[in-house]
């Protein structure tokens, strides 16, 4: 569940700072110059919306790489490596994709796969993963995780966010100018708007971006879904996905890091299930004996 956090976090963060940005070199002045500009609020929320949700894309290997700790396997020093990188090679290969990059790092069950586009991207997986799981287990979860580049589904998110960060950027300072506007009411020399404009809208585009967050955790539980019935395509067999997930279920899945929450193979349910990045394990089961 890790990725899909911290491309969350990573795109609130980008979208505020080019807001920022923008804002000292005196873009709002000329959005509200004649009153505020609808069409142009627009134009300039979709640069900022998508901008955000594109830089975000761009950075989320390089991120997950530094948030996990997580080492390519550039020359496997050990069996349990060089099946993990035949394993991943044989299922690319299946899926019709690029060879990934395929790292390990040290942790808790779980695994991830990230990057901006399928021919740069990187499946990772823990040492408690591989410890504590057969082989069978292990290769549905790498399966999963293929399943995942093989959908496109980073490419997807970022273009849920861009959309969904295009409306939180219009909208908080459609707030903005309303509260700018009715603080400023009596004052007749002033032009072009003020301090309440600029502190409404970045508190306005952290709330609604939080609320925002329900859309896109909605499509991750999708997702989820999806790679699951991508797994069990690729192997053949709905079997060993279903019993990683059970497997799952009776372990202790440390959660990744709050950045990356949404990513793993293991999720938990988040603080509302609104929230939630991944089903419940249940559902998940349940929905693969329909195939």
């Amino acid at each position: 569940m890790k990725r899909v956090v911290l491309f969350l976090l990573t795109n609130l963060a980008v979208m505020l700072v080019l807001s920022v940005v923008t804002s000292l070199l005196g873009v709002n002045k000329f959005l509200t110059a004649n009153g505020l500009n609808l069409g142009m609020l627009l134009a300039f929320s979709a640069v900022i919306g998508f901008g955000g949700a594109f830089i975000s894309l761009l950075m989320s290997k390089t991120m997950a790489k530094w948030s996990t700790g997580a080492r390519v396997i550039e020359a496997p020093s050990s069996s349990t490596e060089v099946w993990l990188v035949d394993t991943v090679a044989k299922l690319a290969k299946r899926a019709n994709l690029p060879m990934p990059e395929v790292a390990i790092y040290e942790g808790e069950p779980n695994a991830f796969a990230t990057g901006a586009t399928k021919n740069s991207s990187l499946v990772a997986v823990s040492t408690g993963l591989l410890q504590s799981m057969t082989r069978d287990e292990a290769e549905a979860v790498l399966a999963h995780e293929v399943a995942h580049i093989a959908n496109g589904d980073m490419v997807t998110l970022t273009l849920i966010q861009g959309v969904v960060n295009t409306f939180v950027v219009f909208l908080a300072r459609i707030v903005g100018y309303v509260v700018d506007s009715f603080l400023r009411r009596n004052d007749e020399e002033s032009s072009g708007p003020g301090i309440g404009y600029m502190v409404t809208s970045m508190i306005c585009e952290i709330v609604f971006g939080i609320v925002a967050s329900i859309i896109v955790a909605w499509f991750s539980r999708q997702r989820e879904f999806r790679a699951d019935a991508g797994a069990a395509q690729l192997m053949g067999s709905a079997v060993p996905m279903q019993n990683a997930l059970r497997r799952l279920g009776g372990l202790h899945t440390e959660p990744l890091p709050q950045n990356m929450a949404a990513s793993g193979i293991a999720g938990g349910q988040g603080i509302m299930a609104l929230l939630a990045t991944h089903p419940p394990l249940e559902e998940r089961i349940a929905a693969l004996n329909t195939r």
